[in-house]
């Protein structure tokens, strides 16, 4: 079964109404109580969840197959970076030479 772009969205947009609508139902569901430990921290990483998956099929879809190319590299050369604390804008400035590097060769 393969997806167009418009079902693609369409699926984004309903994942991401079904997290808002969980985050909202919960404290009315729950009435005052605290939620237990284990359901916080499932529910606080839903958003990161779909942002990253958004942000991978971003990168590495081509069409309808995957890729791996220059601009990949570049993703993964920031993140690392990301990790190990730089600053923003010196990760993108590297990303973006690494990518135009890999591209130029």
């Amino acid at each position: 079964m393969t997806l167009t772009s418009t079902q693609v969205w369409v699926l984004i947009l309903c994942l991401a109404a079904m997290t808002a609508l969980i985050k909202a139902l919960g404290p009315v569901l729950l009435g005052g109580r605290a939620l237990r430990p284990w359901f916080s921290r499932v529910t606080v990483l839903m958003a990161p969840t779909l942002l990253s998956a958004l942000v991978v099929t971003s990168v590495l879809a081509a069409g309808r197959s995957w890729s791996v190319g220059a601009h990949t590299v570049g993703v993964a050369v920031a993140a690392l970076m990301l990790w190990r604390r730089c600053s923003l804008v010196l990760c993108v400035v590297v990303a973006v030479l690494v990518t135009a590097g890999l591209r130029a060769i």
